[in-house]
């Protein structure tokens, strides 16, 4: 099972990039485990400057910008 991880704050365009992970996996019909990372203290640890950040399988893939559904479905196949 993939491990995807949304890093932002909880500011707009993180939460449209979680929402379209989310709309990706139930496309797809795939199981994944999606987390929601809004701790500062948290984020430090991956290292990131820029939000939103788009990390499967512990690799970031998407950062500094949203992530459209066909990208992360891209990603997730």
């Amino acid at each position: 099972m993939k491990n995807v991880k949304v890093l932002g704050p909880g500011c707009p365009k993180c939460k449209t990039t979680f929402s379209n992970a989310e709309e990706a996996v139930k496309q797809l019909g795939i199981e994944v485990e999606l987390e929601k990372i809004e701790d500062i203290v948290e984020m430090m640890k991956y290292n990131v400057l820029t939000t939103p950040v788009l990390m499967v399988d512990g690799e970031i893939k998407i950062k500094g910008r949203v992530a459209t559904v066909n990208e992360i479905k891209e990603l997730l196949n």
